[in-house]
């Protein structure tokens, strides 16, 4: 297969830095939509994939999978995109389509599924490389339209965190008068208020510092209750439909648990690991409450996102950086000093 090679930013082992290297592109195959790299956010996930933390990443690795471009070449059978549409990528970029998730437009469920980056790459038998990168070549059943009308910088991190926080909140039918509850103000928390506020819930945000109250209620919550006050979460016990909790870290969801209503849902998006701390469950079962997870969403789902950003002029909140600071950002981001997405300007890799 022809290829050519692009420069882009990666790393060849878990302790080493990002830096400039050259990766392959295969060039399009007749289903095959090639874009041009305009911006690419940056995930939590890109650092931990980088430096080893999930004990699974093999090197080299590029990574980026919030990614916002203009497509540059289409193959010959390529019925939905055009040269110059304004197209993204997120997480997935294949999958087997032909398992019961991939029919349910569930991919991000798919046991085959491929990630943008640190997936296996069928055409070139390699890994994919992710969106740190100038150019991408993706099957055009896996690209997104981008409604012109939004930021393409702030539009990028919708493709992670903003899908992240979406599927749940579409999955547990959240629409007016619903009371939801984030748990965590940062890439996700952001975003899960600002969505689920656009639906016409009532937002409320958990937070341990009485610093995030007025940045979140410009993002739309309604309310926040600070968790290290008692008197405050008394006062919201079995008040919440659903609480979308995002915290990266291992903490104790049994305060949370207690302030859900009858037949309401905890859903776990930004820890993974072992829960150190019983879970008690005595409000579970008094109360038919539950605990869940939720990962991204399918293809079809991320597509009604953005469309739904579109309608509603909803982007998440930025800082613009480039490609050369990016270990800087991962120290940043480690800090949460950052409001609260980074997003690369791939300009300043040409």
């Amino acid at each position: 297969m022809n290829t050519s090679n692009v420069k882009a930013y990666g790393t060849d082992s878990p302790e080493a830095d990002l830096k400039q290297l050259e990766i392959e592109r295969r060039a399009v195959t007749s289903t095959d939509v090639a874009i041009d790299i305009l911006y690419c956010g940056v995930c939590h996930s890109d650092l931990h994939f980088a430096r080893n933390d999930w004990g699974m990443t093999q090197y080299p690795v590029v990574p980026g999978h919030e990614i916002v471009g203009r497509v540059t070449n289409v193959g010959d059978a390529v019925s939905k995109y055009n040269v110059g549409d304004l197209v993204a990528v997120g997480c997935l970029v294949d999958s087997c389509r032909t398992c019961d998730n991939c029919k349910a437009d569930l991919e991000q469920y798919c046991p085959e599924w491929v990630g943008t980056y640190g997936g296996f790459d069928k055409h070139l038998q390699t890994n994919t490389h992710g969106g740190y990168s100038q150019k991408i070549v993706v099957d055009e059943e896996f690209v997104l339209r981008v409604p012109e009308n939004l930021d393409q910088a702030g539009i990028a991190p919708v493709l992670c965190a903003g899908i992240t926080t979406w599927s749940p909140l579409r999955y547990w039918n959240v629409g007016k008068d619903s009371k939801v509850a984030v748990v965590g103000l940062g890439g996700l928390g952001h975003m899960a208020i600002k969505l689920a506020h656009a639906l016409g819930a009532h937002v409320t945000l958990f937070s341990r510092s009485t610093n995030k109250i007025e940045d979140a209620k410009a993002l739309g919550a309604d309310d926040v209750v600070i968790s290290t006050d008692e008197s405050q979460m008394e006062q919201v016990m079995g008040k919440f439909d659903l609480i979308l909790d995002t915290v990266p870290y291992e903490h104790d969801f049994n305060p949370y648990m207690a302030t859900l209503s009858t037949n309401g849902t905890l859903v776990v998006l930004g820890y993974l690991g072992p829960v150190d701390s019983p879970l008690v469950t005595v409000p579970m079962i008094m109360g038919r409450k539950s605990m869940a997870g939720s990962l991204i969403g399918g293809i079809a789902e991320t597509q009604e996102l953005l469309d739904f950003c579109g309608k509603h002029n909803i982007t998440s909140d930025v800082e613009v950086i480039n490609m050369q600071d990016i270990n800087t950002a991962y120290e940043r981001m480690l800090k949460s000093d950052v409001k609260y997405r980074f997003v690369i300007d791939m300009k300043s890799l040409s």
